[in-house]
This record gives structure tokens, sequence and C-alpha cells, in this order.
């Protein structure tokens, strides 16, 4: 039998080694990734352990409604964004300033030293730096409480809900703090590769530190900044989780300004046996994030094709 020059089989049998070589990884990412879907089926039914996942009856979008009309689902929507938005702008803003002044500094171990210094932060847990925020922001025993009370100040309890507020700015922090070492790597990779050419002859005109960072390095990270934004605005609905559960953990009384879908599915799993409305926080979570991605991908499409991620 032959087989057509441009058909599956015919490349099957072409690169057969490479297909064998990747079977491990293809049958790992099948059985992780796509099998595990079928769970999604559960979003649609009301489930009773009894009869289990296939054998539960279907309630249709009963479960989606009541995440919504409880007002809950609005809840953690808007919250899941604005943490998203705001950890978005403030660690790839702050990354691409790092990685400017790292490109900029003079002397090879210093530089080398600097970068290895902010880039530790990704490697400590996120248990740890909720115990940082602890000892920082506990109203009895906090180191911020006992500044203000040597100064004669009132201290602030940060965990009552009226202060709830303040932790969108505490998280935006701590985010920052530990991932802007790490995206600026990537920044700091794009602008090496710039050409140094363009770098000499703005020297020759003239051109101040500040001209060349504008006229030249922004201009040449401008794709891989623009492909880190869609990277990170596809994720927009997949909150840190390690992070608000560390820094927030339990404490009802900041649920309101700080919960987000992780979180709450997460709680929901462990206080409730309605895993039919967990699993369709989790389906509504997954479906706007992809339909977030392919819209906001193709505006970037239309501005500038070179671009878009696909």
């Amino acid at each position: 039998m032959k087989l057509k020059k441009h058909g599956f089989f015919y490349e099957l049998n072409k690169n057969k080694v490479l297909f064998l070589m990747a079977m491990p990884s293809m049958l790992l990412t099948f059985f992780l990734a796509y099998l595990p879907m079928s769970g999604l089926v559960l979003a649609f039914k009301n489930f009773r352990y009894d009869k289990g996942i296939f054998g539960s009856a279907w309630n249709g979008f009963d479960n989606f409604a009541y995440l919504f009309q409880s007002g809950t689902g609005w809840e953690i929507t808007r919250n899941t964004i604005l943490y998203n938005l705001l950890n978005l702008v403030t660690s790839q803003f702050l990354a691409v300033i790092v990685a400017i002044v790292i490109s900029e500094m003079m002397g090879r171990l210093y530089k080398k030293f600097v970068q290895s210094v902010i880039f530790l932060p990704y490697f400590i847990s996120w248990v740890i730096v909720g115990i940082f925020a602890f000892n920082i922001f506990n109203y009895e025993t906090g180191l911020m409480n006992n500044i203000l009370r040597l100064f004669g100040k009132d201290p602030v309890n940060l965990y009552m809900t009226e202060m709830g507020w303040a932790w969108v700015i505490i998280i935006c922090l701590f985010n920052s703090w530990k991932w802007t070492g790490y995206n600026s790597i990537i920044y700091i990779a794009a602008i090496t590769s710039l050409d140094a050419e363009c770098y000499e002859a703005a020297d020759i005109d003239g051109a101040n530190i500040f001209q060349k960072i504008w006229y030249i390095t922004f201009p040449g990270i401008k794709g891989t900044l623009v492909t880190m934004i869609l990277l990170q605005i596809g994720r927009i609905l997949r909150g840190d989780f390690e992070m608000f559960y560390q820094l927030i953990g339990s404490n009802g009384q900041l649920y309101k300004a700080t919960d987000v879908i992780d979180t709450y599915v997460f709680r929901s799993l462990m206080t409730s046996a309605n895993l039919g409305m967990t699993a369709a926080a989790s389906f509504y979570q997954s479906a706007l994030c992809f339909i977030i991605i392919i819209v906001v991908n193709q505006v970037v499409k239309k501005i500038e094709e070179d671009y878009a991620l696909f």
C-alpha cells in the first residue's frame, strides 16, 4: 500500500523514531491533562456519591446559576481579575525596570551579584512568605504595629473586614517582590540580544542614557513584552492559589476582599459536598480564560500581526 506523501501515516512512517521518542511525553500529557477533563461533566450534574460521576442525574446549568445568583460568582471573578491585572502591571513593569538597570550596570561580577540577589525571592516558598506577612502585620505582635506603638500611634488591624482593601496593596507588593527577579531574566536576555552597534551609533550622535533606553531598548524588547503580557492575560482568571492561601489562610473576615476562584474552589472541596458547584466554578474559570486569550490575541493580531501568539 502506497502512502500519500502528505498524510498522517506517511509522516508517522517517515519520522517513526521521533514519534517514538515523543510518545512518553504524549502519554503523560494525555493521562494527566486530557483524561481528567472528563470530570468536567460534574459541572452539569447533581452529583451523588452512590451513583458516581456518570450515573448522577443531569441538572443543566443549575450549578452555574446558583454560583452567580448567590453573588459569589461575581465577587470571586471581580477579585481574581483585579488582583491579576494589578499583579500583571506591577510585576512586568518592575521586571522591565530591573532588567534595564542591571543591563546598564558596570562591572560583570557586581552585575551577577545583583541579579542573583533579585532572583533569590523566587525560590522562597509561599509558606515562608506567609510567615513573614503574619509577623509583620499581626495586630498584637507584628513589626508594623510595634513601630506604630513606639511612635504613639494606634495599631492597625489589617485582618479586619474594613481594612480588607489594604490587602490589595499587600498582595501586589509580595507578588512583585517574589516574581520581579524571575521575570526580569527574560527581559535581560532580550536586551542582551539587541545589536550593540545601535548603542554605539547613539553614543556617536551624543544620545544620553535615557534617550538610548527610550529609542533603542524599549522598541527592541517590545515584542518580548507583548508576548509576556499575552501569556499572563491568558491566566487572568487563575489566581496564584499558594500566595492567597498562605497570606490569607482561613480568615473569613477577608474573604470579601481577597477570595479568588482558586481559593473558593479549594475551600468548597474541603467544606462542602457539592462537587457540582465546585466543578462549575472551575469550568467557568477555564472557559473564560480561553475566551479572553483568543480575543486579546486577535486584537493584537489586528494591530501588529508579528506580536500575536498564534
